[in-house]
């Protein structure tokens, strides 16, 4: 399959369907697929295209070539009553607020669909969640497996009739043998190994499959599902207002809580049309950056010790400076880590008192950032060592990321201009001065890069922020706006929304039975999608170099999991 963007092709220069100054013409779209669409649904954020199972890459490369949606955001998979579905959530990289939804129905005696790999790489391991978890078999599939769970786990834990209380056998599986001879064809000699899943550069429980052709990697295989805690299905047995929003802060738990929560306040805010004052919409913004600084700090650390063990230097900065965000976020939440600071329709408080004091130590930690991001570069980016082993290794370019639904720095460091904060508007970011960071070197450094001077933009968020903040008048000062005491969404509502978090999209899809629970509830984790690239990244190269590679995607296995 061609990777190659249509838009940049003699072909491609046409312009593209259903695409408006006002945003997308469904109708238009909708004439485009033709006969492939049996019905048309409306969704909160988006139109949805129902199709038939077996016709699945025609409309999905329908909506790619000749429509532009060049970003399969995320598979939503789920078991009703009557069916089975499958879920695309389409974007595009220049414009993610065009979106247009395909759904997939299925039978509940065979369910069965064509896959989407083909069309989008990233649907790989989106599928095979989606057969691990709801049992969705999906024909053309390159390695239709579970991810997740172990091969020989019994039922689909998320499919309505699953028995939680079967007894359930994992067996013992025989490791291939570093010694045994592994031959990819007669000219090579390769030798098979693992790394992980308890080995430190990986970062957490993550297993690296890897076949070595001599000293350089021939193919690598991440297997996950080590960390997976149900955190879909607690979502689904909690009810929406309170009793939802203490879960996210456990996905990216690098300190990105108030980042994650938003993704969950974001979708169901918008599901029950709930609006959140302005003045807790600055709040959440100067928060949501703190914590984004915090994560950028851990990446850059224990990627310095990743990539040249540099623990004294690096690794203690970076932790210093985080130690002063968390600081900075505990007067602010109450919580050092799991926050649990956001509510639907506003945050839970407002600024510590006194006020003064706290806007101070907020400035004079903003005042000691440039210095700080100067020794960085000084230590880091300027090392020789660093440089030889991040320059043009791990290189990842832009049509294979998009392919693979790259977003956050990795996307970022390949020259992808995309961020939800000024692409998708959300929070008080319009109203605000700042920067996109993109880098054009694709590979491992430029990814480094993207990060630091992402800090710096963070800074320039939130001194903007605690200016507004400072000035605020007191009897405008509304941290919620009035909630219902209990929210049931409209029955059958269906919602996709994502915010930019630290390390990319993260976005939330919710479907309502007019409950006060959701009746599906699926994270759609840009570590997922992210880790999904490291095959690409590491293939030719040699094993110092894929831990380069792994470091520089900055995953959370807790996010990656779920």
């Amino acid at each position: 399959m061609s990777l190659e963007d249509p838009r940049d092709t003699e072909e491609g220069r046409q312009e593209l369907v259903g695409a408006t100054e006002e945003g997308v013409d469904y109708d238009a779209l909708e004439d485009l697929l033709g006969e492939h669409v049996t019905g048309r649904e409306s969704h909160v954020n988006a139109e949805a295209f129902v199709i038939r199972p077996d016709e699945v890459q025609a409309v999905l490369f329908a909506l790619r070539d000749q429509a532009g949606f060049d970003h399969l955001s995320n598979l939503s998979a789920q078991e009703q009553e009557d069916r089975y579905e499958s879920i695309y959530h389409l974007k595009k990289y220049d414009d993610p607020t065009q979106e247009v939804t395909v759904v997939v129905p299925t039978s509940k005696r065979d369910p069965r669909s064509q896959s989407a790999e083909p069309v989008y790489r990233t649907a790989d391991w989106h599928e095979r969640e989606a057969y691990d978890l709801i049992g969705i078999e999906y024909d053309d599939h390159p390695d239709l497996r579970r991810i997740l769970l172990p091969e020989t786990w019994q039922g689909h834990p998320m499919g309505l009739d699953y028995d939680k209380d079967q007894p359930q056998v994992v067996s013992f599986e025989n490791h291939a043998n570093p010694l045994e001879e592994d031959h990819q064809d007669a000219e090579s000699d390769t030798m098979f190994i693992n790394i992980g899943p308890h080995h430190p550069a990986t970062h957490g429980v993550l297993h690296l499959k890897t076949v070595l052709d001599g000293e350089q990697i021939a193919d690598v295989e991440p297997d996950i599902g080590y960390l997976h805690r149900c955190e879909e299905q607690m979502a689904q047995q909690g009810k929406y207002k309170k009793e939802i929003m203490p879960y996210p802060d456990r996905w990216d738990y690098s300190s990105a809580g108030i980042l994650n929560e938003w993704s969950y306040a974001r979708a169901a805010e918008d599901l029950a049309d709930l609006e959140v004052p302005e003045y807790a919409q600055v709040i959440r913004t100067m928060g949501a950056e703190l914590s984004r600084m915090a994560g950028h700090m851990l990446a850059v650390g224990t990627f310095a010790l990743d990539v040249y063990g540099d623990f004294t230097a690096i690794f203690q900065y970076a932790f210093r400076d985080r130690e002063k965000i968390l600081n900075l976020l505990e007067d602010l939440t109450g919580q050092r880590l799991m926050f649990n600071y956001l509510r639907l329709g506003g945050v839970a408080w407002d600024l510590p008192e006194p006020r003064e004091e706290y806007f101070e130590k907020l400035r004079d930690f903003l005042d000691e950032l440039p210095q700080t991001v100067e020794e960085y570069h000084n230590l880091l980016s300027s090392n020789e060592i660093f440089q030889i082993r991040c320059v043009d290794t791990g290189v990842l370019e832009p049509d294979v990321a998009k392919s693979y639904g790259a977003t956050g720095p990795v996307a970022r460091g390949s020259g992808i201009d995309y961020d939800l904060r000024r692409d998708d508007p959300y929070g008080y970011y319009p109203e605000l001065d700042w920067d996109v960071i993109t880098e054009d070197g694709c590979d491992n450094y430029a990814r480094v890069l993207v990060r630091l001077q992402e800090v710096e933009q963070s800074a320039r968020i939130i001194e903007q922020c605690v200016d507004l903040l400072a000035e605020w008048p007191e009897e405008d000062r509304e941290i919620q706006s009035n909630v219902p005491r209990t929210l049931r969404p409209e029955e059958d509502a269906e919602i996709y929304r994502a915010v930019e978090a630290a390390k990319g999209e993260l976005g939330i899809y919710i479907r309502s039975d007019g409950t006060d629970s959701p009746a599906r509830f699926k994270i759609r984790s840009p570590c997922f999608s992210n880790l999904q690239t490291l095959p690409e990244l590491s293939e030719g190269e040699y094993v110092p170099d894929m831990v380069a590679s792994l470091g520089s995607l900055d995953i959370i296995l807790g996010e990656v999991d779920r």
